[in-house]
């Protein structure tokens, strides 16, 4: 079940640059619609604080109408790490569906060792911890602390406890978008493909502290789309 896949996907977008964004907010609260093939499948709501140079995130997604006679149980994931002057480092990330999930998926970032472990499906995996690595929840919030003036293309590292791939996205800016909240102007990112990957779309508002407010995957012929129906933030 693939509900979470687009949130999955989108955290694909970070990247940690020189120059990054002054004034990053202290609590945001976004709601989306996750819809498969144009059909209203989920609800999620993300949740991120900032104390005291310390970070957490909580994504959680609910299956809705008719999608839950197949998925009844909501999926949480969660992020939490510090706050250093380049953005986001995540000390550990986890997401299940219960207590009780087998599929349940875990990364522990040990920056001076500069090793990640990976737990997942009964197995531990240990690589080399890249600097820039972040986790899939963590990257969402990453793009409030980058620059993005003259930049055309954005690589980075990213975990969803699973593996650890670096990706590649071409930006274009000044892109208008229409979505529940209204239009909007947005940085436009594309996903650089090889053979056999899904296409991935995400779409950065400026005027939101460059929050991402709309998110398209298309994979085995499956169109997810994830489009934001509330933001609040909070200096």
């Amino acid at each position: 079940m693939r509900v979470h896949s687009i949130s999955a996907t989108l955290a694909l977008l970070l990247a940690i640059a020189p120059g990054a964004q002054a004034g990053a907010p202290e609590t945001v609260k976004m709601t989306f619609d996750i819809t498969l093939n144009g059909l209203h499948i989920a609800q999620m709501t993300e949740q991120y604080e900032a104390r005291q140079g310390r970070y957490r995130a909580v994504s959680d997604t609910a299956p809705v109408g008719l999608f839950t006679l197949f998925q009844r149980r909501a999926a949480r994931f969660v992020s939490q790490g510090r706050i250093t002057e380049r953005g986001l480092r995540p000390d550990r990330y986890e997401g299940a569906r219960g207590a009780d999930d087998p599929r349940r998926v875990s990364a522990d970032f040990d920056w001076q060792a500069q090793r990640i472990t990976l737990k997942h499906d009964g197995q531990n995996q240990t690589f080399e911890l890249p600097a820039s690595a972040q986790d899939r929840l963590s990257m969402m919030y990453q793009f409030m602390f980058l620059a993005y003036d003259g930049v055309s293309e954005l690589e980075f590292t990213m975990t969803n406890g699973r593996k650890l791939d670096r990706y590649r996205y071409s930006v274009t800016p000044d892109v208008e978008i229409d979505t529940p909240l209204g239009r909007m102007s947005t940085l436009h990112l594309v996903k650089q493909r090889e053979a056999g990957d899904s296409v991935t779309e995400i779409w950065i508002a400026p005027q939101r502290a460059y929050l991402p407010v709309k998110m398209l995957v298309v994979e085995d012929g499956s169109r997810y789309e994830q489009v934001v129906t509330g933001v609040e933030i909070k200096p």
